[in-house]
């Protein structure tokens, strides 16, 4: 008797223990995504004077997240530490002014829907005499690695004569240019303009230069994590109905 008294009372006490682990996660077990992005690609994500890492997608992903209900925490990595961070499983997902291309879906990337059409241009120091992609010959143009600025550079080097040379980050490519490393560097417009616009960078945009333009996504690369693209997509559609969007875009662009 008393060997089944002690054995019920140990299955009362699992339940007990079980149903309350149960109810911790349900109140407090909520997920808190890890999103990895850029450095220094403002406006779309960039450190302010007070540290704070902010812009378009940084106020995108809040915007999201607030309509949506989720928590999350960045990683401010650089381009390519948040790719790897992704993959490793270090990080659930990525907002970097990521363009959604066939290949990069080819290569396991899984994106949301797009939320910003952007192209890619040239851009050169503030005194170079270049004025469009006829004067590249024997020049030597920047690019960041692995970007679709990269792919539009290899695309083209050929048919205009110049030499691509690749860069871990955007500060990195753009001191090349203005210190007369490299003759100019093929980057986002929209990235390009708004540096120059307020006088972050002593360059010019080359008019005439940009591809076709292209969509920005958020990425995950595990199909476990594809409740955060879903949830993405359904807050993007949300903060675009209710003029949200609009306003973050507003902000930084004019």
């Amino acid at each position: 008797m008393k060997k089944i008294i002690a054995l019920l009372l140990c299955v009362v006490m699992a339940t007990v223990v079980f149903a309350a682990c149960g109810n911790n996660n349900a109140d407090n077990g909520a997920k808190t995504w890890l999103i990895a992005t850029d450095k220094g690609f403002s406006p779309f994500e960039f450190e302010d004077e007070n540290g704070n890492i902010v812009g378009i997608d940084m106020d995108v992903l809040k915007a999201i997240a607030e309509d949506q209900g989720f928590e999350y925490e960045i990683q401010y990595v650089g381009w390519d530490a948040a790719i790897a961070a992704c993959q490793a499983g270090q990080a659930d997902g990525m907002i970097a002014g990521a363009t959604i291309t066939e290949e990069r879906k080819n290569n396991g990337w899984i994106f949301s829907d797009g939320y910003y059409d952007a192209t890619q241009g040239l851009a050169v120091a503030s005194d170079s005499a270049i004025t469009g992609f006829a004067d590249l010959k024997g020049k030597k143009i920047a690019v960041k690695n692995g970007t679709i600025s990269n792919e539009y550079a290899e695309s083209i080097k050929d048919e205009y004569g110049f030499e691509v040379v690749t860069f871990s980050t955007s500060p990195d490519m753009y001191l090349a240019v203005t210190g007369g490393q490299v003759d100019g560097c093929l980057d986002d417009t929209p990235i390009l303009k708004y540096n120059i616009k307020i006088g972050e960078l002593d360059m010019k945009f080359v008019e005439g230069t940009e591809n076709e333009p292209a969509q920005y996504g958020a990425a995950i690369f595990d199909a476990g994590n594809q409740e955060f693209i879903d949830m993405f997509n359904e807050g993007l559609k949300n903060i675009k109905a209710n003029g949200k969007y609009d306003e973050i875009l507003a902000k930084y662009l004019g």
